[in-house]
């Protein structure tokens, strides 16, 4: 029977709510305090879910908190995450890992030093969909991978959050930040470490309106670049040609599409779990499916709308697992898969894609990290209820 970890939860915000359905899946981890930097916020959390609203210094120093779950905004995830491995807890933070490259070094450097473990979302790589996707890889299906592209485009979160303008700040906002890390975590788990990376940018708005809640129709400044075109080279020898967007309309393009020697792949969307691979090894036309929905973390499972593009009825969602997954590599000391050093490759790449637009020029990723192997399903039915 595995340890349970005892999780205090900083930051009560919209995907809190996700973080609370893996009691319902996952068997070594409970949520029993919650703190938020707005008190009200942490006071409904504590009520809708039945477990204490306190400080954040009180969690932090808590002996009964094994993890510390960081859900803030991008850029409180340092300091929180920081403050926690200071406390002696491990930490698990929403992504990124931190909105400095610099700052994610110091905390992969910290979480050693102590002797913690740190994991990072996105953990979707982990789900039937890109797992299926690496499995067919590794089965050789489409030989060795040369090109691809993949897409993420779509008209912005001021449709649907009442309080997105960090969403488009300077430093914390854009595309890149914002779903970069779900599509890039996706290829260098398929591909492997990422060599150098070439982009270019454009703000299409200057100002934005908000949709809904109590600023409602209220307009607001666009700091930031919200349109990415980026071409990304790693050290396998593919070319990945990636589209990264917050002002598009509507579009009909896969979300991954590979391409090997011997066929080609559509790898499903890397912000959900499920999801058909599809593969065709010639020029007729015809795609075999490779269906996950009989795959533990690729069935459906969501039966209502919330609002949220990943909360539909037709997918997979199982937020948590990475957090689950490292809670069982801690209690058997094993490397856990949203580690620390894939999560700063992937700052790292979202960095070097940013600088290399800004700058117009190409930009070595100067870290690298171990590709995790396939996420077996007897690894998985170790920390599923």
């Amino acid at each position: 029977m595995n340890k349970v970890f005892n999780v205090g939860l900083i930051g009560c915000g919209h995907i809190s709510e996700t973080y609370f359905r893996g009691h319902d899946y996952f068997n070594n981890f409970r949520i029993i305090k919650c703190a938020d930097i707005n008190h009200e916020n942490s006071k409904k959390c504590a009520e809708t879910y039945n477990i204490n609203s306190c400080s954040v210094d009180e969690i932090l120093n808590d002996s009964e908190v094994d993890i510390i779950l960081n859900l803030t905004i991008p850029k409180a995830h340092y300091e929180v995450a920081k403050n926690s491995l200071e406390s002696g807890k491990h930490v698990y933070s929403e992504k990124p890992m931190a909105v400095n490259f610099l700052d994610g070094e110091n905390l992969l450097k910290l979480s050693k030093s102590k002797n913690l473990y740190i994991g990072n979302a996105p953990d979707t790589f982990l789900g039937g969909g890109i797992q299926k996707s690496i499995e067919l890889i590794n089965d050789n299906k489409i030989g060795n991978v040369r090109l691809g592209n993949a897409i993420f485009a779509y008209p912005g979160v001021q449709s649907y959050h009442p309080n997105p303008e960090p969403w488009f700040a300077n430093n914390e906002g854009g595309p890149v930040i914002d779903m970069g890390p779900y599509y890039l975590t996706a290829l260098v788990n398929l591909l492997g470490p990422a060599k150098s990376v070439h982009g270019i940018s454009t703000k299409v708005f200057d100002k934005r309106v908000i949709g809904i809640g109590p600023k409602k129709d209220q307009e607001f400044d666009v700091e930031c670049q919200t349109s990415y075109l980026v071409n990304l080279e790693f050290h396998n020898g593919a070319l990945i040609q990636i589209t990264l967007s917050f002002d598009v309309v509507a579009h009909q393009r896969n979300h991954i599409e590979l391409y090997g020697d011997k066929g080609s792949m559509i790898v499903p969307d890397p912000n959900m779990f499920g999801g058909s691979v599809y593969t065709s090894n010639d020029d007729s036309g015809v795609w075999q499916e490779h269906k996950t929905d009989d795959m533990p973390l690729g069935k459906i499972n969501i039966t209502s709308h919330s609002g949220r593009a990943n909360e539909s009825p037709t997918n997979a969602n199982y937020r948590g697992v990475g957090l689950a997954e490292m809670a069982y590599c801690i209690d058997n000391e094993l490397e856990h898969r949203c580690s620390g050093e894939l999560s700063l490759h992937v700052l790292d790449i979202i960095q070097s894609t940013m600088k290399a637009a800004d700058t117009k020029t190409p930009q070595e990723i100067k870290t690298t990290f171990k590709k995790a192997d396939y996420f077996s399903q007897e690894e998985i039915q170790k920390i599923l209820k």
